[in-house]
């Protein structure tokens, strides 16, 4: 069996990406940090606030690593995916990995926008 593929740089851009978006969704749907994780008061996400509180302990519980840069490609999947579910079942909250479709898409989206104005 081979081993699983270690990260790749793109893929670690892309967990950054999708940790700023998750920031940006959790603050415009209401849900700052004190909703989230009952404290006392009110914090805004940051990138750095859902690796910390949401993607780290999720990864730590599953997978037993604490770096990111231990994670293989099919651990990234796999945190994804329960960060996902948990998410979406708990806060109704959906955000998508990045990749380059998703990237190009959006940036599609905003050009059209734009000519209408």
């Amino acid at each position: 069996m081979k081993p699983d593929k270690p990260r790749t740089l793109t893929q670690n851009k892309a967990l950054h990406l999708m940790y700023e978006h998750l920031a940006q969704k959790l603050n415009e749907s209401g849900w700052d940090m004190k909703k989230t994780l009952k404290q006392e008061i009110d914090i805004a996400w940051t990138k750095e606030s859902v690796k910390e509180y949401l993607w780290r302990p999720i990864m730590e519980a599953m997978l037993k690593k604490e770096s990111t840069k231990d994670l293989t490609t099919k651990d990234i999947d796999q945190v994804m995916d329960t960060l996902t579910r948990y998410l979406g079942d708990r806060l109704g909250i959906q955000v998508d990995f990045p990749s380059i479709e998703t990237l190009l898409l959006k940036e599609r989206i905003n050009d059209s926008e734009l000519t209408k104005i």
